[in-house]
């Protein structure tokens, strides 16, 4: 059975809809239920009545990597720390995973070098593969060899390469694995197929634990990370750099226990900006960069199945600052009527925070022009305009009263982690 647990919410922080339509972040039988509620229920377009729904989203999973392991008592060592690192939840989140199982032997070993649990969690998501391996392609690999990325990978510690993993067909129909910084090494071997779900999970045994300085090195306790830094060492220091001069880093960290999605433009992207960037106030360039966070984890899976209208950390009262996620085929784009930018790649994957790159800086429309519709006369406008005189903020990014004709239904996102038992 799924448990869902529940985090503490803010009503800044809640999705905000419209009264003519639901969001389409709410799953299919949260959508009924708000559209019953609206259906049979008439409430006065007031400023002063607001409608607030409390909404639960849940993520169905294929697959519990926890419950399959509990089946064979070899690999209890290993699912034990599985779950204790966390790394469980996040292998159940993914719609494709292999995962590389070390038996209690294996573990052993692996214990006796007294690593810190957060060593040992990098350690261990190295063993975990962001692609489908069942046993058929491991043994049909193209060319004999090839390099698959990890969890570990997506967690932003590893330099370059270090966090894939090689994998080579060897004489006698063998498979070796090998970290990508173990100087070409091959220390650990398939021993066989533990479970496959095609395409969804496949966990086979290998018969020693991947070695890594990269994975190995000491490793800072989640409270002690700096997200600022993390995003300086991937390709974000712009970013990362107008965070610190506006305080803004302050609020990202606030949040960071809890749960933090972050979009980072990439230096040239904010090089580029920077014109523009320059001509706001220090109220508007903290809010700017404020709409470049959400207040919940939200790992790529999650993103690709609950599209629809996000609010940001900006979000305040009547100041929306919310933009859409939408996916075209398996990019996913944000939307904010203004600009819409790609996500390009994973900074840092580790929860409860998750980094993304991408493309484009994000322009909120209450302080840019939105994209004008096709049969305007300035269509063809640039995106990226000047800042609105009549959707501008004030300099203390103050809450503006609502009209009295318009009703706001204020949808109470809270932040729910699938536990599974």
């Amino acid at each position: 059975m799924t448990r869902v647990s529940v985090n503490s919410w803010s009503p800044s922080r809640s999705l905000l809809v419209g009264n003519a339509h639901p969001t389409p972040y709410l799953n299919s039988n949260t959508k009924a239920i708000l559209l019953h509620f609206q259906s049979h229920h008439h409430v006065a377009a007031t400023n002063r009545h607001h409608l607030l729904l409390l909404s639960f989203t849940t993520t169905t999973n294929a697959h519990n990597i926890t419950r399959i392991l509990a089946k064979y008592p070899q690999f209890s060592t290993f699912n034990h720390y599985l779950t204790a690192t966390h790394l469980a939840s996040q292998i159940n989140r993914r719609q494709t995973i292999t995962v590389l199982a070390l038996d209690n032997t294996a573990m052993s070993s692996l214990l006796s070098r007294h690593f810190s649990l957060y060593t040992l969690k990098n350690v261990l998501s190295l063993h975990v593969l962001v692609d489908y391996f069942g046993s058929k392609k491991l043994h049909r690999i193209s060319k004999g060899t090839t390099l698959t990325s990890t969890m570990f990978q997506a967690t932003g510690a590893a330099e370059g390469t270090s966090g894939y993993v090689n994998i080579t067909n060897l004489k006698g129909g063998k498979v070796g694995f090998g970290a990508e910084d173990n100087d070409g090494k091959l220390n650990a071997t398939y021993v066989k197929s533990v479970k496959e779900i095609p395409y969804n999970i496949s966990i086979i045994q290998i018969s020693h634990p991947l070695d890594s300085a990269e994975a190995e090195a000491p490793t800072a306790a989640p409270t002690d990370l700096n997200i600022t830094e993390i995003m300086m060492k991937q390709g974000c220091k712009a970013f990362a750099d107008l965070l610190k001069a506006t305080d803004a880093d302050e609020t990202f960290n606030q949040n960071l226990d809890a749960g933090l999605t972050v979009f980072c433009p990439t230096d040239q992207v904010v090089k580029d900006f920077m014109p523009k960037y320059k001509n706001l106030t220090a109220a508007k360039k903290k809010s700017l960069l404020l709409y470049h966070g959400l207040p919940v984890y939200m790992n790529m899976q999650m993103l690709k199945t609950n599209t629809g209208i996000m609010n940001t950390l900006a979000t305040d009262g009547a100041n929306k600052f919310d933009f859409t996620v939408d996916k075209n085929d398996e990019v996913v784009m944000l939307d904010t009527t203004v600009v819409t930018a790609k996500i390009t790649g994973i900074v840092k994957d580790e929860e409860p925070l998750i980094v993304y790159k991408i493309s484009k800086v994000l322009l909120p429309k209450e302080m840019f022009k939105p994209v004008e519709s096709a049969n305007a006369p300035d269509a063809d406008a640039p995106v990226d305009s000047e800042p609105a005189d009549d959707q501008t903020l004030d300099d203390n990014n103050g809450v503006q009263r609502l009209g009295s004709k318009r009703l706001v239904m204020v949808v109470l996102s809270l932040c729910i982690r699938m536990v599974f038992m």
